[in-house]
Order: structure tokens, then sequence, then C-alpha cells
């Protein structure tokens, strides 16, 4: 076999592997849309129905009825955009002081900010929910949100970037008067818009997708997010499975949509985090 032809057929193995990959990964997305549009009868029919013979809307429509789906998608775009919020700004601020502003014991809080890392956030929920009740805080938004203002892994990940932004640019501003903050905001985020936006989706599917959580903090229907709606969706002795698949549908819309909107500045935050990394 000469280089050529060998050429030819490593490359026909890897479109076969991709093609082999891309429907192991669409096949179970096409079984949750074909599902959604079945009738409950239609389920269980054999053999198995993976185009619907007479499909129907009704599980989108009953979805909304069985549970406060509304209110349910509104509770979780609003926590999770308020999540997202608090931990761009926190943890930015937090990786300018550690990368930029030189002072003593910065390297030694970064490796502190590491080692949490580590910790099981199974561990932290009693110490947190003793914490939340102290201050009257269960069953409220903010017991949800607040532990966005200490996120580890989006200070590390921002301080790796901003050690590699070139500290000309600090002097020159501090020359012509620019204070800390006025640098922070003109400067060093202007500068960070990729690896922030990478950092944004990345924060919004956590904080879309949480389940464990709200679960611990939320018991009112009017305030419980998305996921916890789903799991109500589930019966102690019958589910039905075209409706779940249907609100399960509902709820990728939001993360689909904005990873179409932020793809570009996420590809440039992944190149950019993994030169400067």
């Amino acid at each position: 076999m000469n280089h050529k032809t060998q050429k030819i057929f490593y490359n026909i193995l890897f479109y076969l592997g991709a093609a082999v990959l891309v429907v192991i990964v669409t096949v179970p997305l096409y079984w949750m849309i074909s599902t959604s549009l079945k009738s409950k009868g239609a389920l269980m029919a054999l053999p198995i129905q993976w185009i619907p013979k007479k499909p129907t809307l009704n599980s989108y429509k009953k979805v909304f009825t069985l549970f406060p789906f509304a209110r349910a998608m509104f509770n979780s775009a609003f926590i999770t955009v308020m999540y997202v919020g608090i931990t761009i700004i926190s943890a930015s601020m937090a990786a300018f002081a550690i990368a930029k502003i030189r002072f003593k014991g910065a390297n030694f809080i970064f490796a502190l900010y590491l080692t949490s890392m580590m910790i099981p956030v199974q561990i932290t929920l009693i110490p947190m929910f003793i914490i939340m009740n102290k201050f009257s805080l269960i069953n409220k938004y903010t017991s949800v949100i607040s532990p966005a203002i200490f996120k580890a892994f989006a200070i590390f990940l921002l301080v790796q970037n901003m050690r590699a932004l070139p500290d000309d640019y600090l002097e020159a501003a501090r020359i012509d008067g620019a204070g800390l903050f006025k640098i922070y905001r003109d400067i060093i985020m202007p500068m960070m818009v990729p690896t922030v936006a990478t950092l944004a989706i990345t924060t919004f599917m956590e904080a879309w997708n949480d389940y464990l959580w709200p679960l611990v903090m939320l018991s009112d229907k009017n305030k419980m997010t998305l996921t916890l709606a789903l799991n109500t969706l589930n019966g102690q002795y019958d589910t039905e499975y075209n409706v779940l698949m249907a609100g399960s549908l509902i709820s990728m819309v939001p993360i689909i949509i904005i990873y179409i909107i932020a793809q570009t500045q996420m590809k440039q935050g992944i190149t950019v985090g993994g030169v400067k990394g």
C-alpha cells in the first residue's frame, strides 16, 4: 500500500468513525423528539415507532398543566442570569487582584482557591444549608444565587488569562492617571471578552441544569427551577414519558440559543485559554 492509498484509507476510517459518533450522539436526541410527539398509547407500541404514526403536540400542552411550568422557566431564567452575572463580576475582580495587583500573599490566596476545587460539593451542602437557614434565606432566590460569589474555577480560568496580558497596558494607564477600577473596567475586561464569554456559557449551563442545590434550598412550587419541575413529571407508579421528553426538550432550548449566539466568542476563548494557559 503506497503512501497516497494509505492516506485515503485513514481518511475513510476517520470519516466512518466520525459518522458513528454523530449517530451515537443524535439518536438519543431524535428519540426524545419522537417520544414527545407520541400519544400515550403509542409509547409502548411494538414494533417501536421511530417515526410517530400520528404525531401530536398534546404532550407540550400538558407540560404546562401538570406544573406551573411557565413560572419554573421564569425562575430558572432569573436565577441563571443573576448567577452568571455575579460569577463574572466577583471572579473577574478577584482574578484582577491576584493577577495584576502585586500584594503579599497573593499566590497563597490563589493556592487556597485551587485547593477548594478539590472539595466535593456534597460535603459543603450541610454547612451551607445551616448558614442559609441562620440568615432565613431558605425558599428564597438569594439562597440559590449566593454560591456564585465564590467560584474557584472561574477565578482560576481568569487568573491564567489575565497573567498573560502585558503589564505595559496597565503601566500606561497608571501614567495617564487611571485608577485600579478604571484599569479593570476599561482595559482588562475588554481584552478578556472571549474568555469571559466562554465562562458565561459554561456557568449558564451549570446554573440552568443544576438540580441538587435548588432541591435543597427550594420547596415552594412557585420558586422551583425547571429541573425541579421536570422531576415532578416522574410519577411514583407511572410516568408519562412523552410529557417528560417534551419538558426536557423545552428546557434545552435556552442553552442551544445561548450557545449559537456566543459560539464565536466561545471558540476564541477556548483558543486563547489553550495558547496562554
